[in-house]
């Protein structure tokens, strides 16, 4: 049987359509479980008596009981930048869905305020990949 080539193209599309929207549904919900861990360290932190040596020890702790189940996207390292994360942008309605958790790592390592949000505007409004805004 022979099919149909514009069938054929239109189902593909469709298909590649729904792939990519599903990266960029899991990306959004990554962003939102990396922004609300670095929330709930952030809140257990400053009820901790003395805030940088519990700090220290909380995300050691942590990632020392979650690194085993859940890998190395929990390490001590990525447990504090999910920290910073929430400390950069305290406003979870205003995260962009349609950046990445690469974007958002990029964002985070610029110290001007300024800077990151024309950065940030920049890479919404133009759809910039992680390596555009990098660059």
């Amino acid at each position: 049987m022979t099919i149909n080539p514009e069938l054929l193209t239109t189902v593909r599309g469709l298909i590649t359509q729904a792939r990519q929207q599903a990266v960029r549904a899991v990306d959004a919900e990554r962003v939102l479980l990396y922004w609300h861990i670095g929330r709930v360290i952030l809140d257990e932190e400053q009820h901790g008596a003395d805030r940088a040596t519990y700090g220290s020890r909380l995300i050691k702790g942590l990632a020392a009981e979650l690194q085993p189940q859940f890998g190395s996207g929990f390490s001590g390292r990525q447990l504090e930048r999910y920290r910073q994360f929430y400390r950069t942008f305290p406003i979870a309605s205003a995260l962009r869905t349609q950046l990445s958790w690469t974007h958002y790592k990029t964002l985070i390592s610029l110290d001007n305020t300024d800077k990151r949000a024309f950065y940030l505007a920049e890479a919404a409004k133009n759809n910039w990949s992680a390596r555009q805004l990098e660059r």
